[in-house]
């Protein structure tokens, strides 16, 4: 049953896409099969697999020990509230973000990073259909996040066209960053954090060739990555300054969501009796039950879903956090793969604000395809969280 129902939502999502494409005639199935192929064998290595096991308690230990590190710092900064247990979100998932950050800063100045970056980006557009500014960028954002990956391609961005500037967003919106991933990791099981990484890679991929198909010219597909001189210690205090500022803001958006939501779902309850939020997990129960979540919890996993695309990936996954006792681990390992990912609205803010601030024209071409491109995210999101489903 779980088959048919996997090849349906497959069929549903790729339909969505297919809708809303530009140019339909022109859709390069080939690397769309492929790629499906290579989301599923991962998803079956890293779920079902001793291999996948040790892979992801390796990664797991990696960020345990990294959150560990961070903790002294912040236990020297924050000491008495920290050994109190107050604050504890803002500590012990926010903080850290300062020391990832730092970690990043190091490998991109001792040109380890963008060698990955590069290499693999080459090797992704050998089988994406795409080019490889594109299968570049895709891997940049999720070491940089959705924002500061437009910095290391700002030379380019006047010469890149609309299409291939969606393109390049969708990816951003589609990934996240690595300085946040031991915050996810302290809030839903690692190894579907690991998981939705790799399944958004592809599945970005997937969606924009669908979406967006195009061909790119050799002429035009070149990489000039953005780099600044800077002296090793500018570097770390660049970083760090960075990474405060992504926890300060990621928690200035919790309290203003988090309230905002608080205020709807009361106004909302006292004039229809339900609150907001249950009746838009009606509204995304359908989109629950086929990417795998069984018929019982589809009205609360679609209430998460909802409150990830109209807040962000941590306001849902907090909430997840307070009912998952009452769900199933396959809806939980769904859910939490969907919840992996910046598509939000929020998002379309932030990334059309990057963009601006590099080139005004851009920011304003992003602006313009803002829904459509959280519309082409939802589905990556979706389809991961299809393809976890079909695998447990």
């Amino acid at each position: 049953m779980k088959f048919i129902l996997f090849l349906a939502a497959l069929a549903i999502i790729f339909l969505m896409a297919y809708l809303a494409s530009n140019n339909k005639k022109d859709i390069k199935i080939k690397p769309v099969i492929i790629m499906l192929i290579l989301q599923l064998a991962l998803a079956f290595l890293l779920l079902n697999t001793e291999v996948g096991l040790v892979v992801i308690r390796g990664i797991s230990s990696l960020f345990d020990r990294l959150l560990a590190y961070a903790a002294d710092g912040i236990n020297f900064v924050f000491g008495g509230l920290a050994n109190e247990g107050a604050m504890s979100f803002f500590l012990n998932v926010l903080m850290p973000i300062v020391f990832i950050s730092v970690l990043i800063g190091i490998a991109q100045y001792i040109k380890v990073l963008p060698i990955i970056i590069r290499y693999l980006g080459l090797i992704l557009s050998k089988v994406n259909g795409l080019g490889k500014l594109e299968s570049y960028n895709a891997v940049a954002s999720a070491v940089f996040g959705q924002s500061e990956v437009f910095i290391s391609v700002k030379k380019q961005l006047e010469h890149i066209p609309e299409h291939r500037l969606y393109t390049l967003c969708t990816s951003a919106m589609s990934t996240v960053s690595a300085s946040i991933l031991g915050a996810y990791m302290t809030m839903i099981d690692p190894k579907y954090v690991i998981t939705a990484l790799v399944l958004n890679l592809f599945g970005g991929f997937m969606i924009a060739n669908i979406i967006n198909p195009y061909e790119v010219s050799a002429e035009e597909d070149i990489i000039e990555i953005q780099e600044e001189k800077q002296t090793f210690f500018e570097m770390i205090g660049e970083y760090i300054l960075d990474g405060f500022k992504v926890a300060i803001i990621v928690g200035a958006m919790l309290i203003g969501f988090v309230a905002l939501i608080s205020m709807i779902n009361h106004i909302f309850a006292a004039i229809f009796g339900i609150s907001f939020q249950l009746a838009l997990g009606y509204v995304f129960a359908p989109l629950a039950f086929i990417v795998g979540v069984p018929s019982s919890e589809v009205v609360a996993a679609g209430t998460i879903m909802a409150t990830k695309l109209l807040s962000n990936e941590f306001v849902a996954m907090m909430d997840l956090a307070k009912i998952s006792d009452s769900l199933t681990s396959k809806t939980v390992g769904i859910i939490s793969v969907f919840l992996v990912s910046f598509a939000n609205f929020s998002s379309i803010g932030i990334i059309t604000g990057a963009v601006k601030g590099l080139n005004e024209k851009k920011g304003n071409q992003v602006a313009k395809f803002g829904l459509k491109l959280l519309y082409g995210a939802t589905l990556v999101s979706l389809l991961a969280a299809a393809v976890t489903g079909v695998m447990l």
